[in-house]
């Protein structure tokens, strides 16, 4: 049975990691609050980038001959997991690698060959904890991620694309709705889809192609527009992945702080009963005493 001062510093103990936990919680609440208004910007930009590249394909006489829009016979394929570069946020990190090591065995069951590269410490440790060879890792940056980074890990995709090591460019990333609610994402961001850029029945679509004379020829335009929205959507799903992770770690964090408060009841009730039997034992002791020198 545990003593008075084992209890005692158990309540120590779990009083001083839930002042931690309570000011993980503030700091990653207000690190969200940032990060909500920099994906909603981000999210706005990027859908009139989608704009503006659809109503530049659909004025292209001809698509072919743009690298980043040309599929061909899937063999090997490019798994970009967007994880964090630290834990402490439940589930976050986990279901990001347990959705990409499940779709790589989906892959291998179709015979394709599967190239690593991850975003995040946690991916790269995890991937090499399981003795898959990650091809680039690009780490540091995941809870403010910038522009910066974003071009840095397309660039890496484009070369592999045009050097055809890969055929295909998988994102697996979780999207944020809230911070009670991540949700996981796979993108296939390589080769840009042709559906995608050339959406009919979009009015917006309709009034690029109508308002406006090109100048170079659609083609070369968009031959430069295509790195800059491949740069667009990366920069949204690490943003979005940003998101989550705060909002994963504020929950999780504030849900440690909750299970502190009932370990330190629960063990203060055990504390106050230990010291009710102490006393109690004490008052027995003394009254056998003295009935021993009564008798």
């Amino acid at each position: 049975m545990a003593t008075l001062q084992d209890i005692r510093r158990r309540i120590r103990a779990v009083s001083n990691t839930r002042k931690i936990t309570n000011a993980m919680e503030l700091v990653a609440a207000a690190r969200l609050r940032r990060a909500e208004a920099r994906i909603k910007q981000m999210r706005d930009y990027a859908d009139r980038m989608q704009e503006l590249t659809a109503g530049t394909a659909r004025a292209a006489a001809s698509l072919r001959g743009l690298t980043l829009l040309q599929r061909r016979e899937e063999r090997t394929v490019g798994i970009v997991p967007l994880t964090g570069d630290r834990g402490l946020a439940g589930a976050f990190n986990a279901q990001i690698l347990r959705r990409s090591i499940a779709l790589e065995r989906e892959l291998g069951a179709e015979g394709k060959t599967v190239r690593w590269l991850a975003v995040g410490r946690k991916g790269r440790s995890s991937l090499l904890f399981r003795h898959y060879e990650v091809d680039r890792a690009w780490t540091g940056f995941t809870d403010r991620p910038s522009y910066a980074d974003a071009q840095a890990v397309a660039h890496r995709l484009a070369e592999l694309y045009a050097s055809e090591e890969i055929d295909r460019a998988l994102v697996v990333y979780n999207q944020y709705v809230s911070p009670l609610v991540q949700r996981v994402t796979v993108q296939e961001v390589l080769p840009i889809s042709e559906q995608l850029l050339a959406r009919e029945g979009d009015e917006t679509t309709e009034a690029l192609l109508g308002d406006f004379i090109y100048e170079p020829e659609p083609e070369q335009i968009l031959e430069r527009l295509l790195p800059v929205y491949l740069e667009t959507e990366l920069y949204r799903a690490l943003l979005e992945s940003a998101a989550s992770e705060h909002g994963a770690r504020m929950t999780a964090m504030r849900n440690a702080s909750k299970n502190a408060g009932e370990l330190i009841s629960n063990l203060t009730l055990a504390l106050n009963r230990a010291r009710q039997a102490e006393i109690t034992q004490e008052i027995l002791e003394v009254v056998a005493g003295a009935d021993a020198l009564t008798a």
